[in-house]
């Protein structure tokens, strides 16, 4: 978890001279701290829009060898999987950053920002394990080892679903109801 959290340290190191010195005018830290919070969880949410994207691909391709084979017995559930990629990864994509701007009436705190870059590093985890379910699918039909198709994809579907379940509490990690 410290080197996923490094992505604010990192961004925070990397300040420059101007932004340090504007950083010592009172109110402009406070603003900047946020500012840089924002852009952490808009990397973390990037990455896990990107690695959903090339899965979602890596699947497509998978779709077309097993059409190729007429695997019909899997057709409609790949068929299913492939829209549910589709829908989650546009989730993430357009998810709010939880950052109020600096004149928004409602605030989100500094340590409601860390909780929501905290439960985003979870969610790496996650889609890297799904990355490598759909590696693993991927590399079996590659190589004409179609027995386990409706395996790999009941467990990417399965996968897929908890989540986006647990993407879908993610605004409750940033009020701290989590």
């Amino acid at each position: 978890m410290s080197e996923k959290k490094s992505v604010y340290a990192k961004a925070k190191d990397e300040t420059r001279l101007s932004e340090r010195i504007l950083g010592a005018i009172p109110g402009f830290h406070g603003y900047k701290e946020k500012e840089l919070r924002r852009e952490s969880d808009k990397l973390i949410r990037n990455h896990l829009y990107q690695k959903l994207s090339e899965a979602k691909n890596d699947l497509k391709t998978v779709f077309q060898k097993l059409s190729d084979r007429r695997m019909f017995e899997v057709m409609t559930e790949m068929d299913r999987l492939l829209a549910k990629f589709d829908r989650v990864a546009e989730k993430v994509n357009h998810a709010s950053y939880g950052y109020s701007g600096f004149f928004d009436v409602v605030k989100i705190d500094e340590a409601k920002l860390d909780r929501m870059i905290d439960f985003d590093n979870q969610l790496v985890d996650d889609v890297d394990s799904i990355d490598g379910e759909v590696e693993a699918f991927k590399a079996d039909v590659m190589k004409g080892k179609f027995e386990k198709a409706k395996e790999h994809v009941q467990g990417l579907t399965e996968a897929i679903e908890a989540f986006e379940e647990a993407f879908d509490k993610r605004s409750e990690a940033i009020m701290g109801a989590m």
